[in-house]
């Protein structure tokens, strides 16, 4: 029980695998990581950074969290985005969500989970900046996939408005902040069509998806 030995053999068999394909793996990967993608995503066991993209090992900085949030006052996740940004010199920033996330969907229910319901308030003021849109869709599965959206597009903007993004633009550093969701039930990245390049492009209150009259007009 104490060395999981199903792992550890599991290990050697994916090594010897790899060796196999490329016998000068491990020895370049072990020589740089020059990395152009900073992945910013769930902790579900479900959405693998690598695996879903189709990366290999050192081609993606992985970051995740619950319900991936970036927080302007969550010293890991900005640790995490200043070594992507200013020592990698990655050149885009990924913040992708999944449908049937687990922590959105505590947020939704807002029950006492514990210390957790902490992090989930993020989550829930998202919830109350776009609760005219939500309101538009008929069921609760609905609402709380369109929650995950607007989630991602949050956080891209926060992230946008980190002071170390911006310190980059200003240095006309090539960075893109990009909005993904990960379909769990078919394995599907979708893009929710929000790119953003510099200062100027950061949305203010009109964010891309549909719109909260568009919504309710097709549910008519």
């Amino acid at each position: 029980m104490r060395t999981l030995k199903k792992i550890f053999d599991q290990n050697k068999e994916w090594a010897k695998n790899v060796i196999s394909a490329d016998p000068d793996f491990f020895k370049k990967l072990s020589e740089q990581q020059n990395p152009e993608y900073l992945w910013i995503g769930c902790s579900d066991s479900r959405v693998p950074a690598n695996q879903i993209s189709g990366m290999l090992p050192g081609e993606v900085f992985v970051h995740r969290n619950i319900a991936n949030i970036v927080s302007h006052t969550d010293l890991n996740c900005l640790s995490v985005i200043q070594y992507g940004v200013e020592v990698l010199k990655i050149k885009h920033i990924i913040v992708c969500g999944h449908y049937g996330c687990g922590g959105v969907k505590a947020a939704w229910e807002d029950k006492e989970n514990g210390l957790i319901d902490n992090w989930l308030r993020n989550i829930q003021d998202v919830q109350r900046f776009h609760q005219t849109e939500l309101d538009c869709f008929h069921t609760e599965k609905e609402k709380l996939d369109r929650l995950c959206e607007l989630n991602v597009i949050e956080q891209v903007v926060n992230v946008c408005r980190t002071t170390i993004v911006q310190g980059a633009w200003k240095l006309n550093q090539e960075l893109a902040i990009h909005g993904w969701m990960y379909n769990v039930e078919d394995g599907i990245l979708k893009d929710l069509d929000i790119c953003i390049t510099n200062k100027a492009e950061i949305p203010d209150k009109l964010l891309p998806g549909m719109c909260c009259s568009l919504a309710c007009d097709s549910a008519l």
